[in-house]
């Protein structure tokens, strides 16, 4: 085990993945928008609403928010490394980028709704921040969770979208004919479709009114900020501010939840219409689901490091940093048996299993994944995909199999 890794970082990176995995898949990995229809067999009952509630509430948008505050924290802890060493890492980190884009390609032929090469393109940009002042990294932040991003393209380019050309409708014939892919075609016709609209449609999805790809780079700025502070090399000592960001996040998620429930409310005519995207209050009911997701994402962390601090919760939660250790190979394969079991390609059950089905499949992949990770961890100083990114970032091959 590398001595200077710190452990808490792994174990919440392991957490994080777990939760993705978990909305991936009641999600049935689209990717994207289903068509009206097309998922009313998934929820059969009072415990598919409770799944797809629960879910819904504590970890759909949160955790992939909570990977990207640790991708900002892992670049400042690699720059901040360097500097140390008195070498400059911007080259080095800038060629890191281009391989995981390489990678994040590979994966998204398989899965559209893909992070990675949006991880990779956006890490570009935030390069310049690590020798930026903390004030005008603060400012950006803050803008970026109150949708300023959003305003601005909502402004311009109303409910089009910016890439594929056509207005945001569930009922769009683009959408159908995505899913009948998924559900009836074959490998190939899942990667040609994936390569050519899907990166449009994610390139809209991060980029337009829905505003991820803002989201993204403003919590990449706030793991940035937490390893500037040195907030988990502190956290012990700093318990007494974490229990108070807590609960401060808890009143903060409650207000904007329940001003997210008032604007949906009011944009649908009280439930009578469906909402539309062409209007003000529907985008700034979106910046407040964001808010309360961004609260909830702060929930999780303070919680999570406060139950870290307890010997118990210790080594409850360490058993999350092996599969955090690998995450990059997790992440790639957990994508890979999901779309197999859902898609057309492989088992083909997309659109067809209950929630409760699909979220217990994903606790199923969790547990797999961390067994495998713990064993290979033995064995083996990297997962492969972390492995091959480290050997080809350096030009220089390390040692793979522990002595």
């Amino acid at each position: 085990m590398q001595k200077d890794r710190i452990q808490i970082v792994d174990a919440l990176r392991g957490f994080s993945l777990a939760g993705i995995v978990l909305v991936h898949m009641i999600e049935n990995y689209i990717g994207g928008p289903p068509p009206q229809e097309a998922m009313a067999a998934t929820n059969r009952g009072i415990i598919d609403g409770i799944v797809q509630g629960f879910t819904g509430l504590f970890i759909q948008g949160k955790f992939f928010a909570l990977f990207s505050f640790l991708f900002g924290l892992s670049f400042f802890i690699q720059m901040d490394k360097a500097s140390k060493k008195k070498v400059s890492f911007e080259g080095r980190f800038l060629w890191r980028l281009l391989l995981l884009l390489g990678i994040g390609c590979i994966h998204h032929l398989f899965y559209r709704g893909d992070i990675l090469t949006i991880y990779a393109v956006l890490g570009i940009l935030l390069i310049p921040f690590y020798r930026m002042g903390t004030k005008p990294i603060v400012i950006l932040t803050i803008l970026l969770f109150l949708g300023v991003g959003r305003y601005i393209i909502f402004a311009l380019f109303a409910d089009q979208s910016l890439f594929l050309g056509t207005a945001m409708d569930l009922e769009s014939p683009e959408i159908a004919a995505y899913f009948e892919i998924l559900k009836h075609g074959s490998l190939s016709d899942v990667f040609i479709s994936n390569t050519t609209q899907g990166h449009l449609m994610k390139l809209d999805f991060q980029l337009g009114v829905f505003g991820r790809g803002y989201l993204t780079f403003g919590f990449f700025l706030l793991g940035l900020l937490a390893g500037r502070f040195d907030f988990f090399k502190n956290y012990v000592t700093n318990k007494k501010t974490i229990r108070k960001g807590l609960i401060w996040s808890i009143v903060l998620f409650l207000v904007s939840g329940g001003l997210m429930a008032a604007l949906f409310m009011i944009a649908s005519d009280f439930g009578k219409a469906q909402v539309a995207f062409d209007n003000w209050l529907t985008i700034f009911a979106m910046t407040a689901y964001d808010l309360s997701n961004i609260f909830m994402t702060f929930i999780l962390i303070g919680a999570f490091t406060l139950l870290f601090i307890k010997i118990k919760g210790e080594r409850v939660f360490m058993k999350f940093a092996p599969y955090g250790r690998m995450a990059l190979t997790n992440y790639v394969g957990q994508s890979i048996i999901g779309t197999f079991i859902l898609y057309g390609w492989g088992l083909g059950y997309i659109g067809e299993l209950r929630n409760l089905y699909t979220f217990g499949i994903g606790i199923l992949i969790i547990l797999l994944q961390m067994i495998i990770s713990k064993w290979w961890l033995q064995k083996f100083a990297y997962g492969p995909l972390e492995w091959l990114w480290r050997s080809l970032t350096y030009f220089k091959f390390f040692p793979f199999k522990k002595s």
